[in-house]
């Protein structure tokens, strides 16, 4: 596995680590320090394959990319895509099957869990915030969406009216069909 890095107009395709390091100690605005080798080099031995940034000073960033690349045409013309990992495209369809699923009519009980960020007023101070809140309830609906339309009308009654709700689609959502109502 290679290594591209760029900062500004600065940029290398390195083979190995100790090149990333060694390109990174000739820029002396970087100021390269054993934390951030350690991290670099944690980086560059895990199977994460998104690029990683590193501040230097507010605003300002250096890049480092993985790729199989050998040469930095190949690079620059995207011809070493990395491999994809099975679980991503799994995991996606997964997400697209429970959106698929929301508005499928099915009559019963749902149980529903969402996450939202709900307004509190803070006793000390009078003031507000936003705090993470995680709902769970069971209760009757014709579909996934229908069940999150109930949580959300619930909820808007009793918690202050500033307080965000997800996307149904989104990840803070989940739902589960229980069975036939009685």
């Amino acid at each position: 596995m290679n290594l591209y890095l760029r900062y500004f107009d600065k940029e290398a395709l390195v083979h190995n680590v100790d090149e990333a390091i060694e390109f990174l100690c000739g820029i002396p605005e970087i100021g390269m320090n054993a934390e951030m080798e350690a991290d670099i080099r944690d980086y560059a031995a895990s199977e994460i394959f998104y690029p990683k940034r590193y501040k230097v000073r507010p605003r300002v960033y250096f890049i480092i990319i993985k790729t199989t690349a050998d040469t930095m045409l190949d690079f620059k013309q995207k011809k070493a895509i990395h491999p994809v990992i099975n679980s991503a495209p799994d995991r996606r369809d997964s997400v697209s099957s429970v959106v698929a699923r929301l508005p499928e009519q099915r009559p019963g009980w749902y149980e529903g869990i969402l996450d939202f960020k709900r307004v509190v007023t803070i006793p000390a101070t009078g003031k507000h915030e936003y705090r993470d809140t995680h709902f769970e309830v069971c209760c009757k609906a014709n579909s996934g969406q229908d069940c999150y339309n109930r949580i959300v009308e619930h909820l808007r009654g009793r918690v202050d009216s500033r307080s965000q709700f997800p996307s149904a689609r989104g990840k803070n959502f989940q739902f589960r069909y229980l069975g036939m109502w009685k």
